[in-house]
């Protein structure tokens, strides 16, 4: 399996031809969605679901998400459906299996929205905007690693709960290099020490599974 991150929270998985992508928001830039037979959301924030671009979209591919996320996209001409914590589906030729229901808690007067994270092929956990425990091995993770609902120690804190052998950042489109630098550090050290590969890749580069 290649996965590849574009832009903040967005990744690509391709295998035998198969295109998957995952959370292509309004801070993701280039043609994320060609060729993809289908599309996962964890949730509704802009960062992770750009409807216009979804409008604009194929007819042929294939929407996953929340209820909350599909309540919004009823112009989308792609088919849209719902999946909750314990369901599982295959997409795109892709098995995915649904965890967790709520996004981490933002702001005291902000309501808590749906969000749901997917593990890919039983071996990409992309837990969303929370920081969901699958309780399953996770071979590999994109963990959150900047966003107003956490910080770096929580992402450390998470990276030693779930222990995956690999684990790549991802929502850090809001850091400028200084920042970057930061988390970079961070996975540094916690790559050390748990004996991972622990790392953020950069807009458009790609990594093989195996």
């Amino acid at each position: 399996m290649k996965l590849t991150k574009h832009g903040h929270a967005c990744v690509r998985l391709e295998k035998d031809d198969n295109v998957l992508v995952i959370d292509p928001g309004t801070f993701t830039e280039g043609p994320v969605l060609d060729g993809a037979g289908a599309v996962l959301i964890t949730h509704e924030h802009m960062d992770h679901v750009d409807v216009e671009r979804l409008k604009a979209a194929s007819p042929d591919l294939e929407i996953w998400t929340c209820e909350a996320v599909a309540a919004q996209l009823t112009e989308v001409p792609a088919k849209v459906q719902v999946v909750r914590h314990g369901d599982d589906f295959t997409a795109a030729g892709f098995a995915v299996k649904a965890f967790g229901e709520w996004h981490a808690k933002n702001h005291p007067d902000v309501p808590i929205v749906q969000n749901v994270g997917f593990m890919v092929d039983d071996e990409v956990f992309y837990p969303g905007d929370a920081l969901t425990l699958p309780g399953v091995e996770v071979p590999t993770l994109l963990v959150p690693t900047n966003a107003p609902w956490m910080k770096l120690l929580e992402m450390v804190d998470y990276l030693r709960a779930v222990r995956p052998a690999r684990a790549y950042s991802t929502h850090d489109g809001l850091l400028n290099d200084i920042g970057l630098s930061l988390v970079d550090n961070y996975l540094k050290l916690e790559s050390g020490k748990q004996h991972a590969d622990m790392r953020r890749l950069k807009v458009g580069e790609s990594v093989e599974l195996t």
